[in-house]
Order: structure tokens, then sequence, then C-alpha cells
């Protein structure tokens, strides 16, 4: 059903669309691609967003509100005129990913991008007051879904806000807003010699890692993103601003705050500002890459370099199809490498001295003489370490690029403990196996974290049926090996029933009611981590009348 609405002397249209009986606004504006970095010119004037809010107030979740319109001055008070997108293609690309195994049908009404901590405050304070739901959005590389808008509402996009605060190089830290991306943190950072040592994706930015508390492939060394938050500038819910504590490395003043809001995933609070503390760049490196015949064979070397107490940077394991996959598909660089199309490992050395990373080199290659290794290649130059290393940082992207059209990828991650990892990748594997799929298997074997990816069919329902159930599995399993539903990607839409399966009950309701204290009315990224309260409801936007 087509409906014509006029919104700020233009003539728009609005279509019904995913869900059959959800109507949902679609503003046509200017031009817009939505493979731009930036949106340019494909907004309207925020008399348009007192439109969307008004069809969007009754949202409510705690408390349900009657539709209200909201005056032009209130919504003009907050952002300028090129702030707001209700381009078709804007919403579709912050609502669904192909990196997503959970993808939402909901939609949000418009999307919101803030120049600073004061706009969000007071997008806050207007969604608080007519129940609107709020989910922030940095680059969409959640693999659970965690961006997503299953009860509509407004998506809050940090673009605009991708700016290095201050850098305070011999405290060796770094204050940044949520929209920076980490690729560019480190570059200009190169000069002082420091960097934020985590590896996820290379999309990623500072705001979404906080939040999902990611890690990546220097996770081995450097930990997760929890140990490299100082402190961070939240919005709350209902508009307020908090700091969760100062800049010192240590402090014992109060609660810990600022883990509170680490991993919540957008659903406590808006993460606006964030101080990140730096390592030095590491003088010398070198990479090693060493396959061995079986997943049992390079799961035994990687316990034995690792209680060797060996310094890697990282530790990391792919399976023969991943090999096979990014010998194929790959750059040219790692296709030109013909590395070996077995369980491999990839190692990162580092150190001050380029004899010391020899020396752990050498010592490696003592330690793994009894685990039947393969074929090694050791880098030779800065070019070969960087050839090396993108065959295990291109292993999701050459998934995704040989997904055949109309297919879909369901890829998601454990840990365990280490001496149980070698265990739970062989079961995994033949489940996935036994379904005829293909699936490939990466993992960050020096902490016990491993994804698995399964191609299929989603239009065979049997097919992703049977999918799903091995990832169900994989899950189960991990839990009864004392291990976790997620190692690094977070809960999102994809995990909330398997996290009550990790934690009982009675952990979830102190979850629940830190939630109904800072979000009384469950309007931060509802439907993520765990369900809403019985009894909440999300109310469709309707078109204007």
């Amino acid at each position: 059903m087509l409906k014509t609405v006029r919104i700020q002397g233009l003539w728009r249209q609005s279509l019904s669309r995913h869900a059959p009986k959800q109507k949902q606004l679609r503003v046509l504006s200017r031009p817009y691609s939505s493979n731009s970095a930036k949106p340019a010119g494909s907004v309207i004037s925020l008399l348009g967003l007192t439109a969307v809010l008004s069809m969007a107030a009754g949202y409510g979740f705690a408390t349900q509100f009657s539709p209200s319109p909201l005056s032009a001055h209130e919504i003009s008070s907050i952002l300028g005129e090129d702030s707001v997108s209700y381009d078709n293609d804007d919403i579709e690309t912050h609502g669904f990913s192909d990196w997503a195994s959970t993808n939402s049908t909901g939609r949000a009404v418009a999307i919101v991008y803030p120049r600073s901590t004061e706009d969000v405050s007071k997008i806050a304070t207007i969604c608080s007051k007519h129940g609107v739901p709020i989910v922030a959005f940095g680059a969409g590389s959640s693999i659970e879904g965690s961006f997503s808008s299953p009860h509509s509402g407004i998506v809050i996009d940090f673009t605009y806000m991708d700016k290095v605060v201050a850098t305070h190089p011999d405290d060796m830290d770094v204050v940044v807003q949520p929209g920076v991306n980490w690729v560019d943190l480190n570059k200009s950072l190169e000069a002082e010699g420091l960097f934020l040592p985590l590896d996820p994706s290379p999309t990623a930015t500072i705001g979404g890692m906080v939040s999902t508390n990611c890690s990546g492939t220097n996770a081995f060394r450097y930990g997760t993103m929890k140990d490299w938050v100082l402190n961070v500038t939240v919005v709350l819910a209902d508009g307020q601003v908090i700091k969760t504590r100062r800049r010192p490395r240590k402090t014992s003043a109060g609660y810990n705050l600022t883990s509170l809001f680490v991993g919540a995933e957008g659903t406590l609070g808006i993460i606006t500002e964030i101080t990140l503390k730096l390592a030095v760049v590491p003088k010398e490196t070198s990479v090693a890459v060493i396959s061995f015949p079986t997943v049992k064979d390079a799961a035994s070397a990687a316990t034995k370099v690792i209680r060797s107490g060996l310094q890697l940077a990282a530790l990391e394991l792919m399976d023969d199809v991943q090999m096979q996959v990014v010998n194929r598909h790959g750059s040219e660089s790692v296709r030109m490498k013909n590395l070996d199309e077995s369980p491999t490992l990839f190692l990162k050395f580092s150190g001050p001295t380029q004899e010391g990373v020899q020396a752990d080199i050498s010592q490696l290659q003592n330690l793994i003489k009894s685990c039947n290794p393969g074929r090694s290649y050791f880098a030779r130059s800065k070019q070969e370490e960087t050839d090396l290393w993108a065959a295990r940082k291109e292993a999701l992207w050459t998934m995704t690029s040989i997904k055949p059209e109309g297919h879909a990828l369901w890829s998601t991650d454990v840990a365990v403990p280490i001496s149980r990892l070698a265990e739970i990748i062989e079961l995994s594997k033949k489940d996935a196996e036994s379904l005829g799929v293909f699936a490939s298997i990466v993992g960050h074997v020096g902490d016990g974290n491993f994804h698995e990816a399964m191609m299929y069919d989603p239009k065979n329902t049997a097919q992703k049926a049977a999918v799903q159930d091995a990832a169900y599995k994989m899950v189960g399993r991990a839990l009864e090996m004392d291990g976790t539903v997620s190692g690094e990607h977070a809960i999102g839409m994809g995990k909330m029933n398997s996290l009550v399966d990790e934690l009982g009950g009675d952990t979830i309701e102190v979850m629940k009611r830190l939630k109904q204290a800072l979000d009384p009315k469950w309007i931060l990224n509802p439907g993520k981590v765990f369900a809403l309260p019985a009894g909440s409801k999300a109310v469709a936007a309707k078109p204007l009348e």
C-alpha cells in the first residue's frame, strides 16, 4: 500500500515492507550511495524528525505511551539540517549485514548523525520522553546482529564523531570519539611509536569495539578491549551524561563503572568518548606459518608453545577448508604463496631486538618437533610478514566473497579452556561435514577462542534449521567444557537463550535489574543481550495520515 505524506514541503511516499502488517516510513531523499563513507546531502530538515518521532512515539516498553506530536522548536534545537536521514538505502544498510548470522526484519525509522556528546544527550532526552528505541551504530560488522533494529526506532550513527580528541604520548593514552576507526587511529599514532594493540576486523570502530568487548588476532598477548579502556563518557537513557572515572592507569575509587559499559552492546548507555591505554609498537617483528596433518597436532603444538612461556604476539589456527579458501580466493599476494591446505598455525613474534625474535623462532622450532609439523614458512622481509599474515586476516572476507548468490553464512564463535580446544573443533567439523555444507574454522588458539562459518541456502528451510542446530550444538559443547557462548562477538540477538544457559536465571535477573535501573523504559538497543520484559510491546511505526 502506498501512502503519500508531506514533510517540510516535499512529497514523500511510505511503503509497507518487511513485516506484512507493519507499515514503515520510506522517505525518498536526494541521491545517497550506501557505499559512501559518509552521507552527503541525503537528509531532510529536523522538521522531518518531528514527523518521525511523532510516528514512533508510543514505543514505550516499561510504560506504554500514546503518539504525541513534537514541536519543531524542540527538534531543531538538537542538530543541524544535515543530520537526519530517511533514505531507504541508508536505513537498510543500518539494519542488515552479510557479516551477521542473525539479521532482524525490523528497520529503523530514521538514521541520526550527531556531532557531539551534547547532540546525543539531546536525542536521548527526546527519545526517552516519547519511548522511542535507540540503537547505537558503529561500522555494522557485528556477526550477532548487535547493530540491528528489531523494534525499529532511531539509529544513532557515529560517522561524524570520528575525532581523536587528545593524545598523551608520555602517559601512553589517547581520548577518542566512538566513530574512530582503529586502523586510522594506529596510523595517527605511528610518529609516537604507540598503538592500540587489538586487531579485529579492519572496518571496526572504537565504539563498537568497546560495546562488544572485542579482541582479534593479538589477544594472546594483549587481551581484549576491556584491558585497554581507561574510562568512557556515557549518555544514559534519559540524556544524563556521566564519565566513569579519570585518566590514571590505576584507581580503587568507587565502583568499576567502566567495566559495566564495556561489552554491554549499548543496552545500558550510549558511549560517546573513550580514553584508551596504548602500547609501545614492537621494534622487531616476524611471522611464521606452520602446517600440521591434523587439528589435534596443531592444537598440541599450540599448547606446547603456550606452556613454554614463549612471548608471542599472536597464535592463530586455520583449518584445511579455510586454507583452501584463502589459497584460491585471497588477495594476489596470498594466492602466490600457495600455502599448504591442511590445519595451519599462524604465529606472530615481536620484541626489542632482531636477535631476540630469532631466538624465539629457534625455540619454537625445537618445541614443535614432536607434533608432526609439515611445511613451514618464515618471513624473510617486512613485505613477506604482511603477505603471510594477510592469509589469516582475509579468512572471513574470503568466505563471504565465495558465497553463492542467495546463500548466507552462519558464523559464530565460542571459547573453551585451551586444553579442550582441539576436541571441540574436531567435533564441530564433523557436525558440519555430516550436513554436507561448506564450512571452515578459524581460531584464536592462544586463548581458546574459535569461529565456525557454515554456508547454507536460507530458502532451504531444512538446511537452514540443520545449520542452526549445528551452531547451537557447538555452543552447547562449549558450555559442557566449562567454556563461554561468546569469546569476542558479544550476545546480540543470536545468543540470548545461550546466555541464560551459560549464566543461569539468577545471574540474568541481576543483569536485568541493572538494565531496569539505568534504562527503565528499555529503549536502549532493545532485544539484545536478553529479551524484553514480559508484557512489553513494541508499537510499529505508522505512516503520517
